[in-house]
């Protein structure tokens, strides 16, 4: 449930972290659930389809976003899409100003700056138990993506996993042997990091039992 704290905004849960007031509810978790793929998916993989532009680095115009979510969904409004974009908690997207892109997750093309955010030596990436013989002979590779997605934590590689298999393996990355032999990695939201691939001498599974 999102609420809204009068004193510091939107709020993810049942209490302000501030100040522990309830606060006023405004927004249902199978709703947040729908809008968020929505607008993940809009600003993602079909801007066309649902009438939004997007330029070449994956901004679009934040109020035909608005309009977009309120036109797909009778009962959302300006306010909704509001809370759902400040309290995501993966952080899949940005707003600056008048401007709004997903953080990453890319299918259309478009072409996301560097990011000079420190990025942790080890990181970790979850996927099903088949892909395993491709990865040992490629790496990872982006597949429908822009690029290769990697979690900060084991949890979060284990859930992303799970998205692919009941029981996913888990992969750890040399994330700073990569960036010394010049592979950009990027920190995306809250602890998202991608990379154009991932080549196998920087990989090795995780015996995570």
């Amino acid at each position: 449930m999102i609420r809204v704290c009068e004193d510091h905004g939107y709020v993810d849960g049942e209490a302000c972290p501030e100040c522990g007031n309830d606060g006023r509810p405004l927004l249902r978790d199978d709703r947040r659930t729908r809008l968020s793929k929505f607008l993940s998916g809009a600003l993602r993989h079909y801007p066309d389809d649902v009438g939004l532009s997007v330029d070449g680095g994956g901004w679009a115009d934040y109020d035909a976003v608005v309009e977009a979510g309120t036109e797909k969904y009778s009962w959302a409004d300006a306010d909704h899409i509001d809370a759902v974009v400040a309290t995501d908690p993966k952080g899949r997207f940005e707003r600056r100003g008048d401007r709004i892109r997903a953080a990453y997750g890319h299918s259309i093309d478009v072409e996301l700056e560097p990011t000079d955010e420190p990025v942790p030596d080890r990181l970790y990436h979850g996927t099903a138990p088949r892909a395993l013989d491709a990865i040992r002979d490629e790496g990872l590779r982006p597949m429908s993506r822009q690029s290769v997605h990697l979690s900060e934590t084991r949890e979060e590689a284990r859930a992303v996993g799970r998205r692919h298999a009941d029981d996913p393996v888990l992969l750890a990355v040399d994330a700073r042997s990569m960036e010394r032999d010049g592979i950009s990695v990027d920190r995306r939201g809250g602890g998202t990091f991608t990379a154009e691939r991932v080549p196998p001498k920087y990989i090795e599974r995780v015996n995570d039992k």
